[in-house]
């Protein structure tokens, strides 16, 4: 009977791996062959979480790799990858164990040639121009004569020392400066941030809000003028409330803040050409102008001056305009007489129609009516003034029974308030007995202290440390050269005063050629 052997057949001497030692062994050499590559192909697929890595493919006609590029990675790229693009992105190769693939970690991405660049830009514009964004009945016309300009340039490029001459030579104006860099990878969101801070100021506010923006960079390569094809730039200068100047490049450059702005320079020079009129020119055609007015209004009042004079020839003379009036005036007053005299005669008949119905007896009856009515009238105001005087009466006699009282408390009032001010006076008389020899002392502790202070602090004090004072010619001498140049020195000591006489060679005041001094 043949015994069955289950044990494994021998595989000779090759090593066994575990999974994750082969994984990491094809990792190890991967990374070590492939350390630094730069690869061209299109990008594909683009995928971008919220964690803010970037995952694209890379692939030709025959072959795709995965690409990834961390979040700081993305942050540098002066490029982004977008789907379509031809590119050569640079990076390190590596492996993933848990999907067991590999893939390419891009720190940098480059269109593969100008073409890329261009074709990417024209994808851009076309998108950007879709929206309205380039549309010419948006933009707004340049102001003629800003009193403020903001500039968006680098601070240290010849375009800002271009762009301040020729203001001065054209005709100077406030210019405030945004300091940003025009290349690289921070130029697209520094410009675009520039242009929103300059319309976020406020009008009327401590820093002026300028009239009209000029955004401008020097010539360079597409590269070097890539950041202001940026959409976030683009969408700046579309959205600038402030009419916005570009002046990107010379004039053959062309970038897409050319098409969003409202005023496209060839170059930075000629934007400040644009942005103000030129002084010079303006005062000559004002001059010209304040000239021709002068003339046209000289010829103007020669003009009228000579219309008058024609048609004070063709009017009448006085004589005859006032002739026809004065003749009226004559038959007015020749009918005058006659008319007095005929209204005087009306007057007269309508009076003697009235007189003759006045008699006497007529005159009589009128004053015996008004007699009766007057004694009437007389004998009712009789009765009505005596009723008035009893009920003033009664009423003064109820204001006496009350005044009695009323009085009496009064007289009580008065009587304690003179008590209470006699007792008030007399406490006030005994303070002020009091307050003079009070003010009196405080007085004299206060001067008593002044005069300590005065002795402590006068330079007698001093003198008694030690110190003397010195003068010359009469004044106090504090400096060497005072004394040298002094003809006689005193010096006060603490308890006296020392006097030197005139030094040789000196004079004292008020001696004449032979009077003689007292040596030191």
């Amino acid at each position: 009977m043949d015994l069955i052997d289950d044990s494994p057949t021998p595989q000779g001497n090759q090593p066994e791996y575990t999974v994750s030692e082969l994984s990491g062994a094809v990792k190890r050499v991967i990374e070590g062959e492939f350390g630094l590559v730069r690869v061209r192909g299109e990008v594909g697929r683009v995928s971008r979480p919220a964690s803010g890595h970037l995952y694209f493919d890379l692939k030709d006609d025959r072959a795709v790799i995965a690409a990834i590029s961390w979040k700081g990675q993305v942050a540098k790229m002066q490029v982004r990858p977008e789907e379509g693009m031809e590119v050569v992105a640079t990076g390190r190769m590596t492996t993933f164990p848990g999907q067991s693939k590999y893939q390419l970690i891009v720190d940098d991405v480059a269109p593969a040639g100008a073409g890329a660049l261009m074709a990417m830009l024209e994808k851009r514009r076309a998108a950007l121009a879709a929206e309205g964004l380039f549309e010419p009945g948006r933009k707004k016309p340049i102001p003629y004569l800003p009193k403020v300009i903001g500039v968006v340039t680098s601070p240290s490029g010849a375009v800002i020392r271009d762009i301040l001459h020729r203001l001065r030579d054209r005709f100077p104006r406030h210019v405030l400066i945004w300091p940003v860099a025009v290349q690289g990878q921070d130029c697209a969101a520094q410009v675009a941030a520039a242009i929103r801070g300059f319309n976020a100021l406020p009008e009327g506010g401590p820093i002026p809000r300028p009239d009209v923006l000029i955004v401008a960079r020097g010539g360079g390569s597409l590269e070097d003028v890539w950041g202001f094809n940026e959409e976030i730039v683009v969408r700046a200068a579309a959205g600038s409330a402030i009419p916005l100047i570009s002046a990107v490049g010379h004039e053959t450059d062309t970038t897409l803040i050319d098409f969003a702005a409202d005023l496209r320079a060839p170059t930075p020079t000629a934007a400040a050409e644009l942005a103000v009129p030129v002084r010079l020119e303006l005062l000559a055609t004002l001059d010209a102008l304040a000239a021709r007015l002068m003339r046209g209004v000289g010829q103007g009042v020669t003009l009228r001056r000579q219309r008058l004079r024609d048609l004070g020839r063709a009017m009448p003379r006085v004589e005859t305009l006032v002739a026809s009036p004065r003749q009226r005036l004559d038959a007015a007053v020749t009918r005058l007489a006659g008319g007095l005299g005929l209204a005087v005669a009306r007057k007269r008949g309508a009076f003697d129609r009235v007189a003759g119905r006045m008699q006497p007896g007529l005159l009589r009856n009128g004053l015996v009516r008004w007699s009766d009515l007057l004694a009437g009238r007389e004998e009712r105001l009789g009765r009505a003034i005596l009723q008035r005087l009893e009920r003033r009466s009664e009423r003064l006699s109820d204001l006496a029974a009350r005044l009695g009282p009323a009085l009496a408390r009064m007289l009580g009032e008065a009587g304690r308030k003179v008590s209470d001010g006699r007792r008030d006076l007399a406490r006030l008389a005994e303070r002020l007995d009091g307050a003079p020899v009070q003010r009196l002392a405080r007085l004299a502790d206060r001067l008593e202290a002044l005069d300590r202070t005065r002795v402590t602090l006068g330079y007698a004090e001093t003198l008694k440390r030690g110190y003397a004072v010195v003068r010359g010619d009469g004044a106090v001498v504090t400096s060497k050269a005072g004394a040298e140049k002094a003809v006689a020195l005193e010096i006060e000591f603490r308890d006296g005063k020392l006097a030197l006489g005139a030094r040789p060679g000196k004079k004292a005041k008020g001696e004449g050629e032979s009077g003689q001094g007292s040596l030191f």
